[in-house]
């Protein structure tokens, strides 16, 4: 009896040691569930990298609305800021002349009696004649042409008609300048050509004829 119940006892061990066998093969059944878990903790990264990116969002708009205040104060202070006050502007007068070809240009400004014609002095004339008719205006106005400089420039035609256009320009800018004194119905009674411009033109040259009127000569019938 004892043999036998020996025998059933080594029939119950195999017996469970097979049964304890398909327990080892259930092993890799559980390595299969762990990439699951490791699936799941890149979500978890990125749901956490996806906060940081809000809460930079949110940040910016922050710092945008702290900028803004200091810049609107800075503009409040530069209005307050007066304006200088400027100078009083100085009396300036243009006037036009012409005589031919020659248009003059003649500024009219306080000064200490100075004339200049093209950037030149009157005084460095060395023509007399023609110093004295680009004076001729100052003459008739007196001690007050002590009191302003004369700028002219003249272009175009020769020098009696610069001389001649830059004699009216001066008349017409004096009468302007000084308009109380009534000086253009002085010029007028003296000399019409102080204030008015000359309409004459140079006549064209015609043929048969070196000039406009002049014929070319024979010696023959």
């Amino acid at each position: 009896m004892r043999c036998s119940d020996t025998q059933d006892d080594d029939m119950a061990k195999k017996k469970e040691t097979k049964k304890e066998a398909p327990k080892k093969e259930e092993k890799p059944e559980v390595k299969k569930e762990e990439p699951k878990k490791a699936e799941k903790k890149p979500l978890e990264k990125v749901s956490s990298k996806e906060e940081p990116k809000k809460e930079k969002k949110e940040e910016k708009p922050e710092e945008k609305k702290e900028t803004k205040k200091p810049e609107k104060k800075a503009k409040k202070t530069k209005r307050k800021s007066r304006k200088k006050k400027s100078a009083p502007k100085k009396k300036v007068v243009i006037a036009r002349g012409k005589r031919k070809k020659s248009v003059a240009r003649a500024t009219v400004q306080e000064g200490k009696g100075q004339v200049r014609i093209n950037k030149i002095l009157v005084d460095a004339f060395t023509n007399r004649y023609m110093k004295q008719l680009v004076t001729e205006p100052l003459r008739y106005l007196g001690p007050e042409a002590n009191s302003i400089d004369i700028n002219v420039t003249v272009e175009g035609g020769g020098a009696m008609g610069q001389i001649q256009a830059s004699r009216t320009a001066i008349g017409k800018a004096v009468s302007m300048y000084f308009e109380d004194m009534n000086l253009r119905d002085k010029f007028m009674s003296i000399d019409k050509s102080l204030v008015v411009d000359d309409p004459r033109r140079v006549e064209s040259k015609k043929y048969k004829g070196p000039k406009a009127r002049a014929r070319y000569q024979k010696s023959y019938r």
